[in-house]
């Protein structure tokens, strides 16, 4: 069993990829090819991800079962302890805070994506449910 997931991938690697395998869900491929399609897919990947990321994860013969790889930035990426295949995940490389007035914006980004979290000020709220 192969298993591609992709973010951010252009419209052509996308299609590509569902030549060779079943996209079961937006970014994520299914197939069961042999090693030399696994590989020459792969490298079509690295080739054509460009600023997006992407894992592919297959069946082997070892104690967990499987291998994967990933290209592209991410906060997640393997490591290896012990002979086994882990995730590792990077700290938040960039925090920015701004006050505006009394609402306040968080931006939180990433080497995964960016979010942004909006904080409006407490209200006041009376026991009947009306803000005062």
């Amino acid at each position: 069993m192969l298993v591609i997931v992709t973010e951010k991938a252009p419209p052509r690697l996308r299609g590509r990829l569902a030549v060779y395998m079943v996209e079961v869900r937006s970014g994520v491929y299914l197939a069961n090819l042999s090693r030399r399609v696994r590989e020459m897919l792969w490298e079509t990947v690295e080739t054509g991800i460009e600023e997006g990321n992407a894992v592919m994860a297959w069946s082997t013969n070892t104690e967990s079962g499987f291998e994967f790889i990933t290209c592209g930035t991410n906060r997640r990426s393997p490591a290896s302890l012990d002979g086994f295949q882990l995730v590792q995940f990077a700290p938040v490389t960039d925090i920015v805070a701004r006050l505006e007035g009394e609402d306040s914006v968080l931006i939180t980004k990433n080497d995964l994506d960016d979010a942004v979290i909006m904080a409006e000020p407490a209200r006041e709220v009376g026991t009947q449910g009306r803000e005062e």
